[in-house]
């Protein structure tokens, strides 16, 4: 909310200064976001007679000026067109700063001629985007003072932030309400005198029944014989001090009073209503030209003002282009309704539409100002425009507010700390504007209109204190009445942060994306049995292509390594924790932490050239990420059932027994290519809530001892003859677990298939033996090596090859 110094003190006797209005308003809860004060950067900036202008002897188009500032007389060099001898403009001094431009103004000369300041004009001057000449003012502009002061540029800026709750405020009169109440100052009533008609309105107000309950009462009046020209310049200095662009005055007006008393107002040209305006609901298939320039389509849940011609207005929110007021209007329709707030809201959000009076009607307005927002309505009109009104038209009745609410002075004090005398509290809330009425220790306050918010008594506690200081209150220590538990971290969240940390240490960036996605993309990357497109589909979605919950968090990062790309950065590697959806139910959310590598892996060389990612770059990350979530890692076994989305011949899960940890490879070239993905792209999906709970008490995640031993291992090498489809990490977990306790390690180091061998393969495995409290002898060595080729045997069927 916005207001200037001058606005304020049309409603406010006050002599206080500019810092004491920003202290108190934030002191009472209206806090201040900014004070702008336009003449700081205007003070260098004095009005300046040019007593002569002559061409310039070495340029056809500048001119040598003379210009009497009031204190001295100094030549400038010009460049507009319509600098001339006898003209009044705006003169600024050398190591001025010229706020259109951003330059600091220097003496200096220009073709030989010396020019020590300048003549500037509206662009230059930040006013406007004019800058075919300099400003010219009138012949009584008083040489030598302030161009700001004499243009009204002087009048500081506040803005402050109003929450939610303070609808009262969202006009200067209950800003300047609240200061007042606070002592800084007296209120001036505003004039809301009745204001006669001297004719009958050729138009009245229509409410169609199922619209009783959207708007409860409209009232207006019609106006003929008007003049639509400019608004005064008091009022568009000020609209443009809030950043509102002047119009017309029927249009300033309406932009005016909601600012100044918080009531919105419409008006229409009487002349393009055809028939009695009418409150109803629109129809399927109706739409409206808004007065922004755009083109709505309505439905039957949103209130319009609607003619003979259809919709002319969007209740609360937004009047119709059709029947807008221009230059040529002359005769006026007024609209001051009382709209549903929350019909308001639904309106507004499902076109998109934030306006000045929805903003203000979907908090609640004062019932009152229905009635009051006429006669100030044709105040104005009458006093700018002209012409005459007709009486008053109106429909609906106005709700009747009766809330009372008790004060008392023990339930203050019990909750404040401080005493605050029965009188004084009576005093603050009066000021307030609550009718009040006090005995012994209890106020009892009539809540006004304006004040929505204020439901209850503890309501009339907040208000009595921002009043009174909330700097008052004393400040006492919170002493607990039992022992707090410490503040724990579950084995989850833990996961979470240790997915993330392993991950960026591997050189992986972070990425957080929606949780929604296409329909058609989710299909892609869904288990097509279990997931049921309808059930997961969005009723409200924030974009129409972010209509479905993800059942998968890959897609997203595809997509953002895509665009990436797309700007220059063509190898990505990035990663996400975060949610995918199986189904609607409670149970159905997974914590998955997903990655992708794509393109090139490894530095720019000039002895390698960096190579392209593989499924061992992904199986790499993915038991990284459950090493560091204290997964069984050595237990795991791989398979290479991968959902459709990865390559089929380059992917594989990682699993305990029937229960997937994760997934890995490559992404299905297909889908690649639909995706816009270039070359290969390595991604894995670790799915978090599967990782077994930690056996140790306590569920942390406990860093294993230290093992160091002082004898140095024992490698042998074997080759075994296995079937062609014996997954080689079969033969390896065979071979470690001949003997768990002296083998350390086993590994693949070859791998032999030709035709000679007919349906089999050579396997040639590493395996290392730790001795722990001597040295082996060969016979020692030799009885683990026969149990190594025993187990492979009996696990796999492998033959130790001759």
């Amino acid at each position: 909310m916005k207001f200037t110094l001058s606005w304020l003190k049309d409603h406010l006797d006050t002599d206080a200064s500019v810092r004491e209005i920003a202290d108190k308003l934030t002191s009472i809860g209206l806090e201040v976001e900014s004070v702008d004060d336009p003449s700081a950067a205007l003070a260098p900036f004095v009005i300046g007679y040019v007593e002569e202008a002559r061409k310039h002897p070495n340029a056809d188009r500048l001119q040598v000026c003379r210009v009497n500032t009031g204190s001295d007389v100094i030549q400038v060099v010009c460049g507009a067109p319509n600098a001339r001898t006898g003209m009044k403009g705006v003169f600024a001094p050398a190591g001025a700063h010229i706020p259109g431009t951003g330059i600091d103004l220097k003496a200096g000369e220009i073709r030989g001629e010396a020019s020590n300041g300048m003549l500037c004009s509206e662009r230059e001057m930040g006013l406007s985007d004019e800058h075919d000449g300099i400003i010219e003012l009138a012949d009584d502009a008083p040489v030598g003072t302030s161009f700001a002061s004499f243009a009204g540029l002087d009048d500081p800026v506040f803005e402050i932030g109003i929450t939610p709750n303070r609808a009262d405020c969202l006009g200067v009169y209950g800003i300047a309400r609240d200061l007042a109440a606070a002592g800084l100052g007296t209120l001036k009533a505003p004039n809301y005198d009745r204001v006669d008609g001297v004719y009958e309105s050729p138009l009245k107000w229509e409410i169609a029944d199922e619209a009783a309950g959207a708007c409860q009462y409209v009232a207006g009046r019609h106006f003929r014989n008007v003049r639509n020209g400019p608004s005064p310049k008091w009022m568009q200095q000020r609209l443009k001090a809030i950043g509102l662009r002047p119009i017309s005055a029927l249009v300033d007006i309406t932009n005016y009073v909601t600012f100044d008393l918080g009531r919105p107002l419409h008006v229409f040209d009487a002349d393009k209503v055809k028939g009695n305006p009418t409150m109803r609901f629109a129809r399927d298939g109706e739409s409206i030209l808004a007065l922004d320039g755009r083109e709505y389509a309505l439905d039957d849940s949103m209130l319009v003002i609607a003619d003979e011609n259809g919709p002319e207005g969007i209740g609360g929110v937004m009047g119709g282009e059709l029947s807008g007021c221009t230059a040529d209007t002359t005769n006026v329709f007024l609209e001051v309704a009382l709209f549903d707030p929350i019909k308001v809201a639904e309106t507004g959000r499902k076109l998109g539409i934030n306006s000045d009076a929805r903003y203000r009607f979907e908090r609640g307005l004062d019932p009152a100002s229905a009635q009051w927002g006429v006669q100030v309505a044709t105040r104005l009109i009458l006093e700018l425009c002209g012409g005459e009104a007709s009486d008053e038209v109106s429909v609906g009745e106005i709700p009747v507010l009766d809330r009372k609410i008790d004060l008392r002075m023990a339930r203050l004090q019990r909750h404040s700390g401080i005493e605050v005398p029965a009188a004084e509290a009576e005093a603050i809330l009066s000021r307030l504007g609550f009718g009040t009425m006090r005995d012994g220790h209890v106020v009892t306050a009539d809540v006004p209109g304006w004040r929505k918010d204020v439901e209850t008594e503890y309501c009339l506690i907040e208000e009595v204190l921002r009043i009174h200081g909330f700097d008052k209150v004393p400040a006492v220590p919170l002493t607990p009445d039992t022992a707090l538990p410490t503040p724990a971290v579950t084995t989850e969240q833990r996961r979470v942060a240790y997915a993330k940390k392993v991950l960026a240490q591997r050189g992986m960036l972070e990425a957080v994306t929606w949780s929604f996605m296409p329909s058609a993309l989710a299909m892609k990357f869904a288990d097509q049995d279990n997931f049921d497109l309808d059930e997961m589909t969005l009723a409200n979605p924030i974009s129409a292509d972010l209509d479905v919950m993800r059942p998968s968090v890959l897609p997203n990062l595809i997509q953002a390594v895509v665009r990436n790309a797309d700007r220059g950065q063509p190898d990505g590697t990035l990663f996400e924790v975060g949610p995918a959806f199986r189904d609607p139910s409670p149970k159905g959310q997974d914590t998955v932490a997903a990655g992708i590598r794509a393109g090139k892996t490894g530095p720019r060389h000039w002895e390698q050239a960096p190579r392209d990612v593989d499924a061992y770059d992904a199986k790499a990350d993915a038991m990284a990420v459950l090493e560091a979530c204290g997964a069984p890692v050595q237990n795991l076994q791989v398979s290479t059932d991968a959902p459709s989305w990865y390559h089929p011949g380059r992917s594989g899960g990682l699993r305990l027994g029937p229960n997937v940890l994760a997934w890995f490879g490559e992404l299905h070239p297909g889908l690649a290519r639909q995706m816009d993905i270039k070359g290969r792209a390595a991604v894995f999906e670790v799915f978090m809530d599967r990782i077994p709970q930690p056996r140790a008490k306590g569920g942390g995640k406990a860093r294993p001892l230290l093992k160091t031993e002082n004898l140095l291992p024992v490698y042998r090498d074997f080759a075994f003859l296995v079937s062609a489809d014996t997954p080689a990490d079969a033969l390896v977990r065979s071979a470690a677990g001949a003997d768990k306790k002296m083998i350390a390690d086993a590994s693949v180091f070859d791998v032999y298939a030709g035709a000679e061998l007919e349906g089999q393969k050579s396997v040639a495995v590493s395996v290392t033996i730790q001795p722990t409290d001597k040295t082996l002898t060969d016979e020692e060595i030799e009885a683990i090596a026969a149990k190594v080729v025993a187990n492979v045997e009996k696990q796999t069927g492998g033959k130790l090859r001759a």
